[in-house]
């Protein structure tokens, strides 16, 4: 098949999950082409990253005389399909956060789109997430482009769903992915009861390979990893003050960087942390494995999630996790089988938990990070994922 991913800014450090499923449906013989409406404006430091870049056409970069020439060639080819498309976005945009001239500029990056598509020959368009890459695939279609899905992670999309269409976006997909069950339940909500088979849950997932050997658990001092962007959704705030509280010798080390950071950084300060805290900012995958190859457990602390990619890697790299029980972690993380599940937003039961894997024997702490792994490896391989995906591609929408 010949696919294009149609993504908003791509690629970004926190979105390798993006890159992995790429790469696994090229590696199946599948061409994919890679359109994003901008590119990431802070700095890659992950070479495959770095690579994905250059292997992406950024809509908003052809400039607005490209977009309009585009627009123009859809009105002549089919003057009623363009009005009908038009309609859409205006209604799009009524009803989104981000209002109608959004949803235009989104209607002529999308006849951009179709124009590109029809010329490459590509069948199908996969869009990720639920904000607007889904409204360009969707208009795309409208305009004579192809068949469209999309893939919903969370949580944004569950906090706004009446802004974002998801509804109509459901029901113009060939299909729509859920990345969990918890997921797919919430699109069940909003989705028109005809639509439920369309609803599929495709995993994000992780490359075995790369997991082939994972480090034994250190001796020494327990330390754990946290990984992910400095927002509120993730709960680092509420991870500081745990910190604050463990009586044990326990050392964090935070991977990654955001909009919190300064204020996650005088949170430190004003606990008096900074000799158990380490702040790395964002670092390339060699970085990361090392840091998990050195911790005893990876700590998730979110107030609200999808399914986090980093607790599948940590897992796979036979690391216990202590994470929060919400969305879709409940259905990989296991109490007391492969880590730890504490209340989100809940301090002190953070820290207790943070005790506890201090003092679990080394021993035990293995056996938990064995379970972990043999688990994540049989739900999240991403060649088998991908695979799945593929399929649904190729199937025709009933």
């Amino acid at each position: 098949m010949k696919i294009a991913y149609i993504l908003n800014t791509y690629p970004q450090p926190s979105q390798s999950f993006i890159r992995r499923e790429i790469r696994a449906l090229e590696r199946q013989g599948h061409a994919v082409t890679r359109m994003a409406m901008r590119r990431f404006d802070g700095t890659l430091v992950d070479p495959q990253d770095i690579s994905e870049a250059e292997k992406t056409d950024y809509l908003l970069a052809k400039g607005p005389m490209t977009l309009v020439r585009d627009s123009l060639r859809a009105l002549r080819r089919d003057a009623a399909g363009f009005f009908a498309a038009l309609r859409t976005a205006l209604k799009l945009g009524r009803l989104s956060e981000v209002g109608r001239l959004r949803h235009l500029i989104y209607l002529a990056e999308a006849a951009h789109v179709a124009e590109q598509c029809r010329a490459a020959g590509i069948t199908h368009a996969h869009a990720h997430f639920g904000t607007n890459a889904p409204a360009v695939a969707m208009l795309a279609r409208m305009l004579g482009g192809p068949k469209f899905s999309f893939t919903v992670h969370g949580p944004e999309e569950f906090d706004s769903p009446r802004a974002l269409s998801l509804g109509a976006k459901m029901q113009a997909a060939d299909f729509t992915v859920a990345i969990s069950q918890f997921c797919r339940s919430q699109l069940m909500r909003w989705a028109d009861h005809a639509d439920w088979d369309r609803i599929h849950v495709v995993h994000c997932g992780v490359e075995p390979a790369r997991f082939k050997d994972p480090a034994p658990l250190p001796q020494g001092p327990r330390r754990v990893v946290a990984i992910g962007r400095l927002v509120e959704q993730k709960g680092q705030l509420a991870l500081i003050q745990a910190m604050a509280e463990v009586t044990s010798d326990l050392h964090l080390t935070q991977i990654g960087d955001g909009e919190m950071r300064a204020q996650i950084e005088a949170l430190i300060d004003k606990l008096d942390l900074r000799a158990r805290i380490t702040l790395t900012g964002w670092v390339d995958e060699t970085r990361v494995n090392a840091e998990l190859a050195a911790a005893h457990a990876m700590v998730m602390p979110s107030l609200a999630e999808g399914l986090p990619m980093v607790v599948m890697e940590a897992m796979a790299a036979a690391r216990p996790v202590i994470a929060t029980y919400i969305a879709g972690t409940p259905e990989l993380v296991r109490p007391d089988e492969t880590g730890w599940l504490v209340p989100a937003g809940d301090v002190t039961a953070l820290a207790k938990a943070l005790d506890g894997l201090a003092t679990v024997p080394l021993a035990r702490l293995s056996e938990m990070a064995q379970a972990g792994r043999t688990r994540v490896l049989a739900r999240h391989d991403i060649d088998k994922e991908a695979q799945k995906l593929a399929a649904l591609m190729a199937s025709d929408r009933v």
